[in-house]
């Protein structure tokens, strides 16, 4: 997962499409052969938490242009066995894999800049 991530950070270009992130973990993901979540996803941070564009960690759904100044969560969910997931249960947050496996969720707050990424968050 975190190599993932770091996967998903190295793709994220001013200029580049959104999905080059996407698959960017989705392949390093298969890769390894690893399940990789699709129910969750990264996001757009600004004035809320949770904003577009969805950052998805499959190459599906919206493909905006990268531009200097976004900034974005990048959340890859992987799994040892299926990406299948259960839950959320009555806590409204646990989630487990489907088949039981283990799972690692690792993320980073991400700036696009004409230089580059430029990570915002400290491990």
């Amino acid at each position: 997962a975190r190599e993932c991530l770091y996967a998903g950070i190295r793709a994220a270009k001013a200029g580049d499409r959104l999905q080059r992130i996407s698959r960017a973990v989705y392949d390093h993901a298969r890769k390894e052969n690893y399940g990789i979540v699709h129910q969750y996803c990264g996001h757009g941070v600004g004035f809320d938490i949770h904003e577009d564009p969805v950052v998805m960690n499959i190459p599906r759904g919206a493909n905006p242009r990268l531009s200097a100044g976004m900034v974005l969560a990048i959340e890859p969910m992987v799994n040892l066995g299926t990406a299948d997931t259960r839950g959320p249960f009555a806590d409204g947050w646990t989630v487990y894999t489907a088949d039981g496996q283990p799972s690692a969720h690792f993320e980073q707050t991400v700036a696009i800049t004409e230089d580059g990424p430029l990570v915002l968050t400290a491990e």
